[in-house]
């Protein structure tokens, strides 16, 4: 599979690239083979939890895959591509990317949903691992939810916070 398009729930598995950039990613992190981590959370799709069940059996890490991880699910949009919103409902992708809060697609997950769910396991993830360093292996939605969050940004701007492919943000949680 692969490719540019809106896949929220569908659960492909990562490319021969999507398992080079993430390796590339992570090996840049692992400091002379020492563990910089404690443990491992992810989404339980397989694009995550293949990848995060790999690193932690090669780190001795033990890993937790939580569902409330998962990205937002795009409703009717799911498997489309953005070139092919715009010539079937072209008005709502673009209602959707000026305002997302607003404009959910057609029976997708509401962007408030989205954001309690991911916000509740985040609050979680911080109570039963205080202290513990955790990588969390989440899609991009999941990421900007957590970012606003951290930067104090109105949920309706996560569209405008860049995450690319296997990217690595850290959050530090002060004591």
């Amino acid at each position: 599979m692969g490719g540019p398009c809106f896949r929220g729930s569908i659960d492909d598995a990562l490319t021969e690239n999507g398992w080079s950039q993430m390796d590339a990613v992570v090996g840049k992190e692992m400091i002379n083979g020492m563990r910089i981590w404690d443990r491992i959370i992810s989404s339980p799709l397989q694009r995550c939890s293949a990848f995060a069940h790999k690193l932690g059996q090669q780190h001795s890490l033990p890993v937790n895959l939580d569902t409330r991880f998962k990205e937002m699910h795009f409703g009717c949009w799911e498997g489309r591509t953005a070139a092919e919103l715009m010539s079937t409902d072209e008005d709502a992708l673009i209602q959707f990317w000026n305002d997302p809060l607003q404009n959910t697609p057609p029976e997708a997950e509401p962007l408030l949903e989205f954001n309690q769910r991911v916000l509740s396991a985040w609050a979680d993830l911080l109570r039963d691992y205080q202290g513990e360093r955790i990588l969390l292996v989440t899609h991009g939605g999941v990421i900007r939810v957590l970012l606003c969050h951290a930067q104090q940004r109105p949920i309706k701007q996560l569209l405008e916070i860049e995450v690319k492919h296997a990217a690595l943000k850290q959050l530090r949680i002060p004591e």
